[in-house]
């Protein structure tokens, strides 16, 4: 579990409504159901409508992400490919063979299968890389439906205050009515600002840092794939692949 992500969303939400309540507001003024329907609601059918199914789909499978982000312990892929390379110097290439089906990571694994298959290097490294590539390309893509819900967000927030004003200006002869409408224009504001900068902006900002890092593995498999390929000896794998750990 990420805490960082549990703790940022808990802060900003409680430092909302305790600014609120030292206001000396009551924490139910912003609380108001036309205005979650008009900037929430709105917004997500304003992203539906510029994301592809499958985009929209997957961005909304990656949002578990930013709470239980996928495990990637760089450590040991490390030392699983330096564990490679030294059965594959001393059984040969199809001496891995006999581990493959072992392998948990697809990508990892899918390197294996192009060793053992006896591809030249530059072979390897052009599948692989177009693989993680192509990976990479549809997982941003997925990220940044939660920047277009961002910037549609705090528009949203605009038209729920408007409505809220037309809506106070056609009851300016009861007063008993204003008030419900001048808490929509505000609140709306309120929300369609919110949740764009505490909630869908940073989530999308923390799902890209969550990509590089899986490029970053990625990259490194590639590298001890194409470095096992050309039979270089397992410290000098070692030491090249411990620059890419921090």
């Amino acid at each position: 579990m990420d805490y960082l992500s549990v703790i940022g969303i808990t802060l900003a939400v409680t430092a909302i409504v305790v600014g609120q309540h030292l206001e000396g507001g009551h924490i139910s003024m912003l609380v108001n159901g036309p205005a979650i329907l008009i900037v929430f609601g709105g917004t997500i059918g304003a992203t539906m409508l510029q994301s592809p199914l499958p985009v929209f789909v997957r961005s909304m499978r990656m949002l578990k992400w930013i709470i239980v982000p996928p495990r990637r312990p760089m450590q040991h892929m490390l030392q699983d490919l330096v564990l490679w390379s030294r059965m594959a110097r001393k059984d040969g290439l199809l001496g891995l063979e006999n581990i493959v089906e072992e392998v948990r990571n697809d990508y990892a694994r899918k390197g294996l299968q192009l060793l053992i298959d006896g591809n030249e290097p530059d072979v390897i490294r052009e599948t692989l890389e177009l693989d993680f590539e192509a990976r990479e390309y549809r997982d941003l893509q997925a990220a940044r439906v939660l920047d277009g819900m961002g910037g549609y967000a705090p528009t949203l927030g605009i038209l729920g205050a408007v409505i809220g004003l037309i809506h106070v200006m056609n009851n300016l002869a009861d007063p008993a009515l204003l008030g419900q409408g001048i808490a929509v224009a505000f609140v709306a504001t309120i929300y369609g600002v919110g949740l764009a900068n505490l909630m869908f902006l940073p989530a999308g900002n923390k799902l890209k840092a969550i990509i590089r890092e899986e490029s970053r593995e990625q990259e490194m498999i590639v590298v001890g794939m194409v470095a096992i390929a050309s039979g270089e000896n397992p410290r000098v794998i070692e030491a090249r692949l411990q620059g890419l750990v921090y």
